[in-house]
């Protein structure tokens, strides 16, 4: 699941009703927890409480500074603040040795990441970063990102991207193709999930062009991501991809999503259609 965004209380319960379905099931949570680390800390407590093992990917909310947390890291010293958080409650993070799922489907190598957005997702008639940014603006799109996803000490939020998918890429690679992967990021991998937008011009916030071949380049089972808030199946390549958002309680309600419905999405095993 992703996008759980726990500072809603209607969220909330919905969360707090999620159960593995078996004692050895792993739970991946694609980010956007929340956006105070007390919720963050909470909400992946209570997770990791019940699964066997929580591997976590960080979202862009995760990474904001707001007045009200108590944390006030920015950029990089936040993102390892929560890294340590989370390695101090026993959850998978994107700096840690990816683990090996040795259950039905496996074995399977889940890869959490952390690759962010460097705006090459962009509107059609742009051909820079600055004209894409500013038809957004024009059309009344601004990602909540430009004020408060600090990317200290790098000097943009897209230099930031480029320095993770460069630390990342050499760890992919030397994944033993016996085991595939299970790559778990935030934003999708390629762009083509973001043509359904209701708004085209957000995409720029939605993923890197730098990945776009990442799903066939290295072995790869299944990619799983958030961010959109637009849960569904789709196949690129032949390979596939779930979006596994929560998402915002009037998005879910507008799906018709029961009040008790779990909101998890069962990635392995595959179940039979």
């Amino acid at each position: 699941m992703s996008d759980l965004h726990t500072a809603l209380r209607d969220n909330t319960s919905r969360v707090d009703a999620v159960r593995p379905r078996t004692p050895g099931d792993w739970l991946l949570v694609a980010g956007d927890v929340a956006e105070l680390t007390t919720d963050i800390e909470t909400t992946l407590r209570t997770l990791a409480d019940r699964f066997a093992r929580v591997v976590w990917a960080p979202g862009n909310h995760e990474l904001w500074t707001v007045g009200a947390d108590p944390v006030q890291l920015r950029g990089e010293k936040r993102y390892r603040y929560l890294v340590d958080m989370c390695r101090a409650m026993g959850v998978v993070t994107p700096e840690d040795p990816y683990p090996v799922w040795e259950g039905p489907g496996g074995p399977l190598t889940v890869a959490p990441l952390f690759l962010l957005y460097d705006y090459s997702f962009r509107t059609p008639t742009a051909s820079t970063k600055e004209q894409s940014l500013a038809q957004a603006e024009e059309a009344g799109i601004v990602c909540t990102d430009e004020f408060v996803l600090d990317p200290e000490p790098h000097p943009s939020r897209d230099a930031w991207c480029r320095a993770r998918v460069a630390a990342t890429e050499p760890r992919l690679a030397a994944i033993d193709p016996s085991a595939p992967l299970v790559m778990v990021n935030h934003f999708p991998l390629v762009r083509e999930p973001t043509r359904v937008l209701h708004h085209p011009e957000f995409a720029q916030w939605c993923g890197t062009e730098l990945t776009a071949d990442w799903h066939v380049r290295f072995p790869t089972a299944a990619v799983v991501y958030g961010h959109l808030h637009i849960p569904r199946t789709t196949w690129h390549d032949g390979v596939r991809f779930e979006e596994v958002s929560l998402g915002y309680p009037r998005e879910w309600r507008r799906r018709g999503v029961a009040e008790d419905q779990d909101p998890c999405r069962l990635v392995f095993p595959v179940e039979a259609a």
